[in-house]
């Protein structure tokens, strides 16, 4: 059951980003699928909810949103990115909000250089 719920919400991600005229691909990356937009990573699935990568300078206001939390890799904070927990996703206008957030700060990453 949580695969079908976590395949649901990679639809409805990429539904919305259907939509829109950007260059985007998938890509397997941390447990989840990862959409990257201009080749930088903006968001994606984790923990069967929503990873986002979002302005670090708004992300003490997003976190007092339902459902946000804070993702700590290696003991670390990582300051550009909140997880979405699944149940706080149900309305379409809360997925959309969160990725119009991914999408706003993503022409300010720097894209990595190619190996």
């Amino acid at each position: 059951m949580r695969k079908q719920t976590e395949d649901l919400l990679f639809d409805r991600m990429r539904n919305l980003l259907l939509s829109k005229e950007i260059h985007w691909v998938e890509k397997k990356m941390m447990g989840g699928i990862t959409f990257m937009v201009d080749d930088k990573m903006c968001f994606g699935t984790f923990q069967n909810g929503l990873l986002c990568r979002i302005d670090p300078l708004e992300r003490d206001e997003l976190l007092e949103r339902e459902g946000a939390d804070i993702i700590r890799q290696g003991g670390r904070e990582m300051k550009a990115y909140v997880h979405v927990q699944e149940y706080a996703l149900d309305s379409d206008e809360e997925l959309t909000f969160w990725i119009a957030k991914c999408l706003e700060f993503n022409p300010k990453v720097k894209a990595r250089k190619k190996r």
